[in-house]
């Protein structure tokens, strides 16, 4: 059963993001463009190491199994601010790692994320701040990856995780929380305005793609293959919880998994959950979850003001 094209999940990587090349990126700025050039073109044959995006996009591609070649729902596009000579070294890497990349952007220094919706992509994920910051002030979905999180389990699954306001839903809740009356004035609001959908969010697009294709599993997609298990881990608790359901609802969007923590850590549900990919706008949130999930920061609202 091949799936549908529409539906098709692109993701977009930056080639920093999906390997570490951090002793380019210090060759780069100590010692010049053109040695850096050079240095990559001697070590060509060198095979990077993971970077932090590696896992996720391992596992996400694994999604694929079962497919015929290019049927598959899952797609990675690398948009790389490397140039095009460098790209032999990432592309030999990609092929070590048996990794289904085939369609790239090297763009010798310039910014990847014009090309974004280009590719139809679902998400960028990379670990340029500028880079991050400028496609979400551009209303693209973008988030800063800053950390590897785990690597191979044997769950059979591909775990995302994702805060809701300011994330998947926009930033109208942070505002009124932060606005003169706190969280009082936040909780008369929301209950009032329960039924009522909030806007979306940077990642509403990324999680609305997931839950198109669970429902694709669900309803005879190819057997075998990696499971999606999503969840929805916010800070939000009753009666605030209304708004969240009916948006999902009016959105015709299903998870599989929500918490409403009401201040309590998020890494305990993280140690519990395991995401292989863990977005919040906030980076308090992230303290001390590194080991456990890749955590992205998604610099958008009144939060990253």
């Amino acid at each position: 059963m091949s799936y549908p094209i529409e539906n098709k999940i692109v993701i977009a990587v930056s080639s920093s993001a999906l390997f570490d090349l951090s002793e380019a990126d210090e060759l780069f700025r100590t010692k010049g463009e053109n040695f850096y050039r050079e240095w990559m073109s001697v070590h060509s044959e060198d095979v990077l190491q993971p970077g932090n995006a590696f896992w996720f996009v391992k596992r996400f591609l694994s999604l694929n199994k079962g497919y015929a070649e290019g049927q598959g729902p899952a797609e990675v596009v690398l948009l790389s601010r490397n140039d095009p000579e460098a790209g032999i070294r990432i592309f030999k890497s990609i092929r070590h790692y048996d990794l289904d990349i085939i369609r790239a952007a090297f763009l010798d220094g310039r910014s990847p994320y014009p090309y974004i919706g280009a590719f139809g992509a679902a998400l960028f994920l990379s670990t340029n701040t500028q880079d991050v910051k400028a496609a979400i002030d551009a209303g693209l979905p973008a988030g800063l990856i800053l950390s590897q999180g785990f690597g191979e389990d044997e769950e059979g699954e591909l775990r995302v995780a994702f805060d809701f306001d300011g994330v998947i839903a926009g930033d109208e809740a942070e505002r009124l929380y932060r606005s003169p009356g706190g969280q009082e004035h936040f909780a008369e609001v929301e209950l009032r305005k329960a039924d009522t959908p909030l806007d979306p969010g940077p990642m509403k697009l990324f999680f609305e793609k997931l839950a198109a294709l669970q429902q694709h599993q669900r309803s005879g997609g190819i057997e075998g293959g990696p499971k999606i298990r999503t969840a929805i881990i916010t800070a939000r608790n009753a009666p605030a919880h209304e708004r969240v359901i009916n948006t999902l609802k009016r959105w015709g969007i299903f998870t599989d998994e929500i918490f409403f923590l009401g201040g309590i850590e998020k890494r305990r549900i993280l140690e519990a959950f395991k995401p292989h990919l863990f977005f919040d706008d906030q980076l308090r949130h992230f303290e001390d979850v590194g080991p456990m999930a890749a955590c992205v920061h998604v610099p958008f609202g009144v939060a990253n003001a």
